[in-house]
């Protein structure tokens, strides 16, 4: 070596979502979320393991046991993954657009700017008001680029529509 030092490979440039923007303040969304969503896979793999064991309990044949355990195994594994899902959820809100990201293998990385924001809708299903939770969509006129923000109090969301929606008329106006 002449007279530089190695120290190591040069570190990896990160990638356009890897990691998340570091200078954006996330805001997380509600715990509950797991909640409802484990509440939801619930009912679904009830549906289906009742019908797999009726279809046992007819035909006798192995099958259907081997099916059953799989269906057991796969809850599991979604169980764990909603817990990881609804962790990697989160919005900032910026001067001129919010960020709202989400996912555990594709990464996604949504921006909404104000000023193309035509309409905010807050719903919240039967589940979700059970656990006191609310969904902001946000509409624009591209349908590639409608973002949502689950798993917020309705406080929260009423909040985020609000400002949201000032926020747009002011910059729409200045179009």
């Amino acid at each position: 070596m002449s007279g530089a030092e190695f120290t190591g490979p040069p570190p990896a440039a990160a990638g356009p979502l890897e990691p998340w923007p570091e200078t954006v303040r996330w805001q997380p969304i509600s715990r509950d979320l797991i909640w409802v969503e484990l509440v939801r896979l619930a009912v679904l793999v009830a549906v289906v393991v009742v019908a797999v064991t009726i279809g046992w309990a007819l035909s006798g044949h192995w099958l259907f046991g081997l099916g059953l355990a799989v269906i057991l195994l796969l809850t599991a594994a979604r169980a764990v993954s909603i817990v990881r899902a609804v962790r990697a959820w989160g919005y900032a809100e910026r001067e001129n657009d919010l960020l709202v990201r989400h996912g555990l293998l594709v990464r996604r990385l949504s921006i909404v700017p104000y000023a193309r924001m035509q309409f905010v809708d807050v719903s919240a299903g039967p589940l979700e008001r059970a656990f006191d939770l609310a969904t902001v969509q946000l509409h624009t006129a591209a349908a590639a680029s409608d973002a949502r923000v689950p798993g917020l109090r309705p406080a929260e969301a009423s909040r985020l529509r609000d400002r949201l929606t000032a926020l747009g008329e002011d910059r729409a106006e200045g179009l």
